[in-house]
């Protein structure tokens, strides 16, 4: 969970905007500019260079969430982007969908403790 919220700080460090962060389990009753912290569900499938996008799920990273759906445009994803990967998507949410514009992931072997001999 600190490996999360230090996700979360560096993100908001970096994009120097107040943006809000949130879960998908807190997205109700927001609409407009935010970011969405979950972990990437299948099916992914498109790309982000298309029309259509590069279209995926995200959930809580607890698992504690229904499924949103997001719709990526621009950049390749991060080399790390796969289902499964702890991730955070910036955009626009409107009407229960993410129109998402950037794409942070986090390096799990960054975050792994070392092993002790």
């Amino acid at each position: 969970m600190a490996a999360v919220l230090a996700v979360f700080l560096l993100y908001t460090a970096v994009a120097g905007h107040s943006t809000p962060t949130l879960t998908p389990s807190q997205l109700a009753n927001h609409s407009g500019q935010l970011a969405v912290v979950g972990v990437v569900v299948a099916p992914l499938h498109g790309d982000s260079h298309s029309a259509a996008g590069l279209r995926f799920g995200l959930k809580n990273i607890d698992g504690k969430s229904g499924v949103i759906p997001v719709v990526y445009r621009g950049e390749n994803p991060p080399p790390l982007f796969k289902v499964g990967r702890n991730v955070v998507v910036s955009g626009s949410y409107a009407q229960g969908r993410l129109a998402g514009n950037n794409v942070v992931t986090k390096c799990p072997s960054k975050y792994t403790a070392t092993k002790t001999a």
